[in-house]
């Protein structure tokens, strides 16, 4: 996890052979600059960032089911709740089900883990669209590499 750079997934571990659920993980760093300010002395790692990483888990799924063809975009954040502190060091387990598909967007139900104990969880909406012109495509499937994605398996070639 680099949550300076909003990397916030180090490893998609599976994802469910009819694309209806995925498990991610994210190792929070010891050390990051976003500890600076939050907070000194006592570094928790931000709430919206642990939301990030649900959604980067859910883009995963997206971009499976879309076979990398369309780009998945957060639109909605519901019922998001954040039940307890996570501290630096910590691997988080990030899981994502779809609920929800059509019109253009994806509604999931996402969830947070640490030791199989709930950490946050949230209700997200994203629009799915084409990818934007430029250079995006080409990078995700190189993070998609990073983060052992079965790319094999899901993205046309």
């Amino acid at each position: 996890m680099r949550p300076e750079v909003f990397k916030m997934i180090d490893r998609v571990v599976s994802i469910d052979p009819s694309l209806q659920k995925i498990h991610c993980q994210g190792l929070v760093p010891e050390e990051s600059s976003i500890f600076e300010g939050h907070f000194p002395g006592y570094p928790i790692m931000p709430g919206v960032l642990l939301i990030e990483a649900m959604a980067q888990t859910t883009g995963w799924l997206v971009l499976a089911r879309n076979r990398f063809n369309k780009m998945p975009f957060l639109a909605t954040v519901k019922e998001a709740k954040l039940r307890t502190f996570v501290l630096p060091g910590q691997n988080l387990d990030l899981y994502s089900e779809i609920l929800h598909e059509g019109s253009g967007f994806v509604v999931a139900k996402t969830n947070a883990t640490l030791e199989g104990k709930p950490i946050c969880s949230a209700e997200l909406t994203f629009r799915v669209l084409p990818w934007p012109e430029g250079k995006m495509k080409p990078v995700v499937m190189k993070v998609a590499e990073h983060v052992s994605f079965p790319l094999a398996d899901f993205a046309d070639a």
